[in-house]
């Protein structure tokens, strides 16, 4: 079980890893894309916001419900349809951190034995809701880098 236990600190400081790096980000930074094809840091922070609301419900279908189908979801279209350059930074943060903790809560409390349980996810096939956690504590990770990507080339460009 200390297995579990490390992979729930993990994911549970995914969120706070992206606000740390996200700290004293401001205005154009937020928007600031170094390349047509990649997302700003205002879009990563909705994105995760979004993703986290997609994994707690696909948490609570693998506990909760046998043969759970987990939903894949585009995040490209997302990104455009749900306007993330226009939706606000801070509240995006915010909801991220308190879905993200509320996951963690209801995670945390679960039997051992609810981690082996399983759903079948549209795209990727069969998931443990251990390996699922692993995946939503790398994507925050992920993306934590990717922000401090954007904003060391944000920094970069007003150097130019």
């Amino acid at each position: 079980m200390s297995e579990i236990l490390e992979l729930l600190e993990r994911y549970r400081r995914g969120a706070e890893l992206v606000a740390v790096v996200s700290t004293g980000s401001a205005g154009a930074e937020w928007d600031y894309k170094a390349a047509p094809d990649r997302w700003s840091v205002r879009q990563i922070v909705c994105h995760l916001a979004d993703s986290e609301i997609v994994a707690a419900d696909r948490f609570r279908r693998i506990v909760a419900e046998p043969d759970a189908v987990l939903q894949w979801f585009d995040e490209k279209l997302w990104a455009e349809n749900l306007d993330y350059s226009r939706r606000k930074f801070s509240q995006a943060l915010e909801s991220f951190r308190r879905l993200r903790g509320e996951n963690y809560e209801l995670l945390r409390g679960l039997p051992e034995d609810a981690w082996s349980r399983a759903g079948t996810h549209t795209k990727f096939g069969v998931m443990t809701l251990k390996l699922l956690v692993l995946k939503n504590a790398e994507h925050a990770e992920n993306h934590a880098r990717q922000i401090k990507q954007a904003r060391d080339a944000y920094k970069a460009s007003k150097k130019s």
